[in-house]
């Protein structure tokens, strides 16, 4: 039996009820490719590593994706590995090797599409998009990274975009922009742009044949783009079990936001360059619309973006990021994602820590103030088999809920009956049996799910009296505990006492 080792710890130290429901990902960058940084998130509650592809080469990529993988084989973790592409979005070029250049009220700085083969001149910023000069006009306004920086054009001399900077603020490499005009999106400048650029497939083929278990698309417009995707994984593997997260950071995904979500097996809520694209002010409840959305499809949801951005320079977040944290808690998203905080922040464990600690604290809290779950669960089964698992998963939990179980186990081969499980956010975990390694690591991202690698046979009598041995042993569970049991293979609930 193989569970994570750190998930493992808090099991026997605080029980199961008091364990941590909500999924972390940590995005790896300088700060954390060691070894020893990496090791340092795991045991620090990381159930994700993220690799952004919008930085590093492949070959750095690859070395982290090795270090993930043997602290897994020999130290006894079980993270999971997300990729994530970089898209076709209007974004900066690289700093000419600058890691960041600070733009002052009232300078001026050019932007330009040629391409600069040595000397760049100062002050000057490529950009990818070759109709970008004809696209923009003299007095729009330009956003980067989301508003941390504002730039008004003030010229245009053929490839070249003269801006004066109006908000001060830190420019990085490979930031995304956007154009606002008489104060509404410019949204014309990028429909020739494919979703899925031509190095993106090269990274999607890389994340393929390097095993990742998540490959997130940024930029999805719509649902056929996720649906080419997996069909070309598919293709490119038949024994490829990669999951495809659409990121909803754009005007066109909220377009069509239930048909991606429908498509993709989860979505990932990125506020920062979505509120780059609609008011700020819609941001919180577009939030709370799709975690509810992906929570009625069955989807595993993540909210990232500058959730703990202060501490990519402080040891100690905003009392309104930590409310921001705690928010998305309770709408019970399945993660929370550090970008910044732990690619490139000088506190990167500590970000973590503070991710875990609040999530364990608004999770009692919660369950301790009896929130009743009002949200409706439509039926999304399509054949009368996904209706009975439908039915059952829903009874277990209103049956653990009213019991006060210590656990619910869930046998599956395939994953799907633990993810049904999830979705209706009992009040214990879901301890869930998986004979797949692959199954085991996709699981990490849903919500409340504690996946454990564990061949089994469809006696489930000899299945339970097995867990209960191991579990026992190593002091994950006691005597007496209450758990109720399902099973994809038999279709039945059962209530037993740990003997």
């Amino acid at each position: 039996m193989h569970l994570d080792v750190a998930m493992e710890v808090e099991l026997r130290e605080n029980g199961p009820r008091s364990s941590r429901r909500t999924k972390l990902v940590c995005t790896i960058g300088p700060a954390t490719c060691g070894l020893d940084e990496l090791e340092a998130l795991a045991a620090g509650g990381m159930n994700v590593a993220r690799l952004n592809m919008c930085h590093g080469t492949r070959e750095w990529h690859r070395t982290v994706i090795e270090r993930v993988r043997w602290l897994n084989q020999v130290k006894g973790f079980s993270v999971s590995i997300m990729m994530d592409t970089e898209g076709s979005e209007v974004h900066m070029g690289d700093l000419g090797g600058l890691t960041s250049a600070k733009a002052e009220d009232g300078d001026i700085w050019t932007f330009s599409v040629r391409a600069f083969n040595s000397h760049r001149p100062e002050c000057t910023i490529s950009v990818n998009y070759d109709g970008f000069a004809e696209d923009v006009k003299v007095g729009d306004e330009l956003l980067v990274d989301g508003g941390m920086v504002r730039f008004e054009v003030i010229d245009k001399i053929g490839p070249d975009v003269k801006c004066r900077c109006t908000d001060s603020g830190l420019l990085l490499p490979r930031a995304n922009l956007t154009f606002w005009r008489n104060g509404s999106l410019v949204q014309a400048r990028n429909a020739m742009l494919p979703t899925i650029s031509s190095k993106d497939w090269l990274d999607i083929d890389f994340g393929i044949a390097e095993g990742v278990d998540f490959i997130a698309v940024s930029f999805v417009k719509s649902a056929e783009v996720i649906k080419q995707l997996k069909s070309y994984i598919a293709g490119r593997s038949c024994e490829s079990d990669v999951a495809v997260i659409a990121k909803i950071e754009s005007f066109g995904s909220l377009k069509n936001l239930k048909e991606i979500i429908q498509a993709s097996d989860g979505a990932m809520v990125a506020r920062g360059d979505l509120g780059a694209q609609i008011p700020l002010e819609e941001v919180p409840s577009i939030q709370e619309k799709i975690i509810r959305l992906c929570r009625q499809l069955n989807k595993p949801v993540i909210v990232a973006s500058q959730l703990l951005k202060s501490m990519i320079e402080y040891p100690t977040p905003t009392r309104a990021e930590v409310a921001d944290v705690s928010e998305a808690v309770k709408q019970q998203a399945d993660g929370l994602m550090l970008s910044g905080e732990s690619a490139m922040g000088q506190y990167p464990e500590k970000a973590l820590a503070v991710l875990r600690s609040v999530s364990l604290r608004i999770e009692r809290w919660w369950r301790e103030e009896k929130h009743n779950d009002n949200m409706e669960l439509p039926d999304i089964a399509c054949t009368s088999l996904e209706s009975v698992s439908e039915e059952i998963c829903h009874a277990a939990t209103k049956m653990a809920n009213k019991l006060e179980a210590d656990a619910l186990f869930v046998y599956t081969k395939t994953g799907h009956m633990a993810s049904l499980l999830s979705r209706c956010r009992p009040d214990c975990p879901v301890f869930a049996f998986t004979p797949s390694p692959s199954s085991q690591r996709r699981l990490n991202l849903h919500w409340g799910l504690i996946p454990f690698c564990l061949s089994f046979t469809n006696d489930m009598e000899s299945n339970l009296d097995r867990s209960f041995s191991l579990l026992k042993a190593r002091g994950m569970i006691k005597s007496g505990d209450l758990i109720i049991s399902v099973s994809d293979m038999l279709q039945s609930v059962q209530v037993v006492n740990v003997p």
